[in-house]
């Protein structure tokens, strides 16, 4: 508590402190909904989980806001900027932005990977069946879909920041409408031509990161040197043109805008109800996302929007400030971990023959949820004890931004440049052949071994340049 409200005391006053809590937030409602979703069953004598969403359509509806992948996004989004204009304000290039930033991502999602990748090897090497091994390392490694997409987002941030101040808003909209033509890809019956929606949808949310940064700094100095933009204006004349509106008017016109649009995609239109996936649904609106998911993150915003100001009240009390604070220490690892303490409890309930399997919907099944979530969280916080510190040590404490000489291993070299993105692409492409990998594979080490090869020689080759390796190639 005593450093908690030492970094609370250090927060400068700037901060958009709102940020954080929808961070916080987001994570906690993603854990929350899929542990109070998931429904567990026996097949063949063996524990399996599927969602509970196909047997209570009365609920579909809720997930307008349990999605909450957009929120993800659109935070990131403003984070990003944040960052990236910090550290061209003290002189540094994007490419040293991009090698830090990876530490964040990449140090606990290795170490859920070498965990698993562990724990799989054991559970062969003492007989377990290739096929079960995969099917529990698949179940655990749901939320690496997200970070497939968030890893090409952070690495598409400084070209992407670049359009938005050539841009703005205008860059958005076109992603929408990429969005637009892969939804009717496969509405005419060619679902592969969607499958760009996987980085147009989330670059699209995460642009009006940017938008919201640059509309929420008192002061609008150029980003670094050589960023200089006659469009910027004087913020006495009102916003640019690459702002987002902060009005509660803007906020009750997108929460309006997006419920509207959202009726009638799903109601009238061809898209299903719920923005999670759904079993038996022709289409899914979140793998690709879809136009539908977009006019929900629309009303999202607007949400958002509408309770920024009373938010941000609250949060200048220290109490609700220092509990942000400590959730966001470790927010990628509750992330990370909450479905690995699933599988963790239902196998310790099945060892012990305790195990309940009450059909969905009846009054065993809700009377279940609450010793269920309980003990989620019981496991969930051990598994945040030991390795929440891999993470905790790789972020920044809410305080103003270190200041001094740009370092030697910043330079903006080519070289330099062109093996952190071949850093990027290599995770994103060891966490996407995972991803694809059938739960039925027969997977000893629990992951495709190309899968664990490639994403660890990306993680490796940017713990290289991070240490200054190649700094002046």
């Amino acid at each position: 508590m005593r450093r908690l409200r030492q970094l609370a005391e250090r927060t400068p006053p700037g901060r958009e402190r709102y940020v954080d809590l929808l961070r916080a937030l987001a994570i906690t409602m993603v854990v929350l909904g899929h542990w109070g979703v998931t429904v567990i069953g026996y097949d063949d004598g063996r524990p399996t989980g599927r969602s509970a969403l196909a047997d209570l359509p009365w609920a579909w509806p809720l997930t307008w806001v349990a999605q909450v992948m957009p929120v993800f996004f659109l935070v990131g989004g403003y984070a990003n900027a944040a960052s990236l204009a910090a550290r061209r304000g003290r002189g540094g290039s994007a490419t040293g932005w991009l090698v830090d930033r990876s530490a964040r991502l990449v140090r606990p999602t290795t170490t859920l990977l070498l965990v698993l990748t562990a724990g799989a090897t054991v559970a062969t090497l003492r007989g377990a069946e290739a096929t079960q091994v995969r099917a529990v390392v698949w179940f655990a490694t749901i939320p690496l879909w997200f970070l497939v997409a968030y890893f090409a987002v952070v690495a598409l941030t400084p070209p992407m920041t670049a359009l938005h101040r050539r841009f703005g808003l205008a860059v958005p909209v076109a992603l929408v409408g990429l969005v637009a033509l892969g939804d009717l890809g496969r509405l005419l019956g060619s679902p592969g031509l969607a499958d760009g929606n996987y980085l147009f949808a989330w670059l699209a949310v995460h642009q009006l990161g940017f938008a919201w940064y640059d509309a929420s700094r008192p002061t609008r100095p150029a980003d670094g040197p050589g960023d200089a933009d006659p469009d910027r204006g004087d913020p006495r004349h009102g916003p640019r043109r690459r702002d987002l509106p902060l009005s509660r008017r803007a906020g009750m016109s997108l929460l309006a805008g997006g419920l509207v649009a959202l009726v009638l995609l799903t109601v009238v239109g061809p898209y299903p109800v719920a923005m999670l996936h759904v079993p038996g649904e022709r289409l899914d609106n979140a793998a690709p996302p879809s136009l539908a998911l977009l006019a929900a993150a629309a009303a999202q915003l607007g949400l958002i929007l509408l309770l920024r100001r009373p938010a941000g009240r609250r949060l200048r009390r220290p109490g609700p400030w220092q509990a942000v604070i400590a959730v966001n220490a470790v927010v990628l690892t509750v992330f990370l971990w909450h479905l690995t303490a699933a599988v963790l409890l239902v196998g310790l309930l099945d060892a012990l023959g305790a195990l309940p399997t009450p059909a969905v919907g009846s009054a065993a099944w809700w009377g279940w949820r609450v010793p269920w979530l309980l003990g989620l969280a019981v496991m969930l916080a051990a598994l945040v004890a030991v390795f929440g510190p891999v993470e905790a040590r790789t972020r920044r404490p809410p305080g103003p931004p270190a200041r001094g000489p740009r370092t030697a291993d910043d330079g903006p070299g080519p070289a330099r440049t062109g093996f952190t993105v071949a850093g990027y692409a290599a995770l994103v492409a060891g966490l996407l052949l995972n991803s694809l990998a059938p739960k039925e594979a027969a997977e000893p080490l629990g992951l495709p071994a190309p899968a664990l090869v490639v994403y660890l020689a990306g993680a490796g080759l940017l713990r290289l340049l991070r240490s200054g390796w190649g700094s002046r190639g």
